[in-house]
């Protein structure tokens, strides 16, 4: 499993708009990408947190194809609204799961 985090830092005041446009953005993009095993979005739990995007892929491949991908151009087009955000990718050493 390949991981890649962006937290981003949203302002209080724009986070309604931006959780909105964000999971619109996803439910219109992310469907059918191939390779993507899951993808989230995560509130901060205090106050001047980042939000977190947190997306799990099967393989490092499978996420370079996404980022070259129509779905990755249109999930990060203008109407991002400059809203940017610290990319971390992580490989998996261990999981749990029900």
């Amino acid at each position: 499993m390949y991981t890649v985090m962006n937290r981003i830092p949203v302002p209080a005041a724009g986070a309604v708009a931006f959780e909105e446009r964000f999971a619109a953005s996803m439910r219109e993009t992310l469907p059918g990408v191939p390779g993507l095993v899951t993808a989230r979005l995560l509130r901060p739990q205090h106050a001047g947190g980042a939000y977190a995007a947190v997306m799990d892929f099967t393989s490092r491949d499978a996420f370079m194809a996404w980022m070259g991908s129509p779905a990755f151009r249109a999930a990060h087009g203008p109407s991002t609204g400059g809203t940017d955000g610290d990319v971390e990718t992580f490989e998996t050493v261990a999981s749990v799961g029900a």
